[in-house]
């Protein structure tokens, strides 16, 4: 088994709010004919996208994509929410496990890896990286060698986020190939929910996968399938410290508080008492 690499910190670009809509930018763009490194530019399509053709213009049908897309700074912010502390190694996805997940569930429509009418599978993360990158380096170079490619954005401003470059290249890849399935791991519904919707509605196969506190959107959405991240197989080395309203047992569960009683009322009678 790889070694698990560490998360990234927390940080703002989590969806705050729906970001403004230009023309579809492409991460994984083709690189350039003679590479000198292993940062592909970020392309930028020059005319206005239109409605996919079924096939290229030499009658060659579109290739066939399940795309795994990563939202980094809010899975992280989310997994801190729900366990109530800052992750820790232990408490991280596993990307390694999620990897053979998607390539599972791809292989099982077109049947073994590398067989004629397998999709082919594309995994990207997008990460913000802060001014001092500390252990980033290390982190994203696990992640390219689990088989990732890493969209990084540096985070200048507060405001430097991910979002609408995580939109630009679903777009791309949905007129670049056929999108049969497209997985996202985000709870972020503001600006996710109608994109991902009329994919749906488009004939591609969306699945969210995030945490179920926070992924509403999602759940109750008519048309996408939603999946716990905990619910990954392997995703997490332990199980997470978080209470599962929509897993409890049949006969129910009892919830253990999280402060002391007796320390609670001596900290709440010293306030009033202020």
């Amino acid at each position: 088994m790889l070694p698990t690499p560490p998360g990234l910190a927390a940080g703002p670009g989590t969806g705050a709010g729906p970001v403004a809509r230009r023309r579809a930018r492409s991460p994984g763009g083709a690189p350039p004919e003679t590479p000198t490194g292993h940062t592909a530019p970020v392309t930028d399509l020059s005319a206005p996208v239109e409605a996919a053709p079924a096939q290229f213009p030499d009658e060659r049908p579109r290739p066939a994509l399940d795309l795994l897309i990563w939202d980094a700074p809010n899975i992280d912010m989310t997994l801190s929410t729900v366990i109530g502390a800052r992750p820790t190694a232990a408490s991280r996805p596993r990307f390694d496990a999620i990897a053979a997940w998607f390539v599972d569930g791809a292989n099982g429509v077109g049947g073994a890896d590398g067989a004629p009418d397998a999709p082919e599978v594309e995994a990207c993360v997008f990460a913000n990286i802060p001014p001092v990158v500390g252990s980033m380096r290390g982190w994203v170079e696990a992640l390219r060698g689990f088989g990732y490619s890493v969209f990084a954005r540096p985070k200048i401003q507060s405001d430097d986020d991910i979002d609408q470059d995580m939109l630009d290249h679903i777009e791309v890849r949905a007129h670049s190939h056929r999108l049969r399935r497209l997985v996202v791991f985000s709870g972020d519904g503001r600006n996710f929910a109608e994109p991902l919707e009329e994919l749906v509605r488009a004939g591609t196969e969306v699945v969210v996968v995030a945490f179920s506190e926070v992924a509403g959107y999602a759940i109750g959405s008519e048309l996408l399938r939603f999946i716990d991240i905990e619910d990954v197989p392997g995703a997490f080395a332990v199980p997470l410290d978080r209470v599962r309203l929509d897993a409890l047992p049949p006969d129910g569960a009892w919830l253990r508080p999280t402060k002391n009683l007796r320390e609670f009322v001596a900290s709440y009678t010293a306030r009033r008492s202020s």
